[in-house]
């Protein structure tokens, strides 16, 4: 068992051919870039910080009950 030789290399090269056509591998190709790039923007939007928090309009407040019971 040893390296596959060129002719084994051109006999699966043609069958890739026959089965992908001559138009199917680039088009393949260029789906596989654009799923990199979706995946790759994907990443970069969970890094972003988020929206700063609205405050509180002027004039509302906001009681907290104090447990004194500790």
């Amino acid at each position: 068992m040893g390296s596959f030789s060129m002719w084994h290399w051109l006999i699966v090269l043609a069958i890739v051919l026959l089965l992908f056509g001559r138009g199917k591998i680039p088009e393949l190709m260029g789906d596989v870039a654009k799923g990199i790039k979706s995946f790759k923007k994907g990443i970069s939007e969970d890094d972003k910080p988020e929206a700063p928090v609205t405050p509180v309009a002027p004039g509302k407040t906001v009681d907290h009950k104090v447990d004194e019971t500790k």
